[in-house]
């Protein structure tokens, strides 16, 4: 099997993401008793929830997915970056440790400023988005931005099955790419694992959640996608690559900037994202998981047909007709509901 030339086969992937999500499954359920003791998630001004939750079955989905890609890499000669392996695991406990004790936000960033640069910078000097940009000042922008979506993930966990929504549709839409031959092999790897993984948490996410992904596993998962979504974008589709997250995107930043213009600490909890607003505008939990999945399904298509197409033209409609679907369904959680 030759992974620089291609394409990924369908019926390994369709096993690794049974595989995974198996793993994931059976962790969470054999997990769950030690995390109702030592990592309960209790309401506060963020949250969602009513009453004290367990929190932590990231480690089980990033365990999974580290699990199976590395497996399947392996035996499909296509090595995973050895520094993503390893601020994935260093970010997973800075995550698990902030579950626990709660840690400062300075460290948190530095730590997560670490792992971040320790995959960006490790990259090799050929992958690159903007060639006419200075590398270094190419690969400083890449780990701010990095950092960024690594903290909006985190950020945008604030809801039952709001991660799967948004996760399951990205991964699953890199793995079409790949079985079309237009992603690398490692992200292929990756996204398929994580895509499983996270299926196999959907039975004790559902609402009302029997247990959270916590930090453990949301920044984990913004690193491991974020990386995903960057090899696509060096692969020379940056629009399909801000598409697919780009609800995620446009929800968190312009809920930043509106807390730094309102000079709020924009850092403590809050619940002034558009998914939780629309939860106090009289939206269900299982509507705005279902408009946010939704919307990531239609992402997902323009993102392909982006790839696909090969066309400015086409690309630039494509990105006209994902920024307009995310402005609507912002507008609706905007809004309160009719009773």
């Amino acid at each position: 099997m030759n992974p620089a030339s291609d394409a990924v086969a369908i019926v390994p992937s369709l096993l690794a993401v049974a595989i995974a999500a198996l793993i994931s499954a059976v962790v969470t359920w054999s997990s769950r008793p030690l995390l109702q003791r030592y990592a309960l998630a209790r309401p506060n001004a963020r949250s969602s929830h009513r009453i004290p939750t367990p929190q932590g079955a990231g480690i089980a989905v990033i365990s999974a997915t580290l699990l199976v890609a590395s497996v399947w890499g392996a035996w499909a000669n296509a090595a995973i970056p050895p520094a993503l392996v390893i601020a994935t695991i260093v970010i997973a406990l800075v995550g698990f440790a902030d579950d626990i004790v709660s840690l400062p936000v300075l460290v948190r960033l530095l730590l997560q400023a670490a792992c971040v640069g320790a995959v960006v910078f490790a990259a090799p000097e050929t992958a690159r988005i903007v060639p006419a940009l200075p590398l270094v000042l190419e690969r400083g922008l890449i780990l701010l931005a990095g950092i960024w979506f690594v903290n909006l993930v985190n950020f945008m966990d604030g809801l039952d099955l709001m991660t799967v929504a948004e996760v399951v549709p990205v991964t699953a839409a890199l793995l079409l790419l790949g079985w079309l031959g237009d992603l690398s092999w490692p992200a292929v790897l990756i996204a398929t694992a994580l895509c499983g993984a996270m299926l196999g948490f959907v039975p004790f996410n559902k609402p009302l959640a029997k247990v959270f992904l916590g930090d453990v596993g949301s920044l984990p998962i913004g690193l491991l996608l974020g990386w995903c979504l960057l090899e696509l974008a060096w692969h020379g589709q940056p629009a399909a690559a801000l598409l697919l997250p780009g609800y995620y995107l446009v929800d968190a930043t312009i809920t930043l900037f509106r807390r730094i213009l309102r000079r709020e600490q924009f850092w403590s909890a809050h619940r002034s994202h558009f998914y939780q607003r629309a939860t106090d505008n009289g939206f269900t939990v299982p509507r705005v998981i279902g408009e946010v999945f939704a919307l990531n399904l239609w992402l997902a298509m323009l993102a392909i047909v982006t790839v696909r197409a090969g066309s400015t033209a086409i690309t630039i409609v494509a990105v006209l007709a994902g920024a307009s679907a995310i402005g609507f369904v912002l507008r609706r959680f905007s809004r309160p509901q009719a009773s």
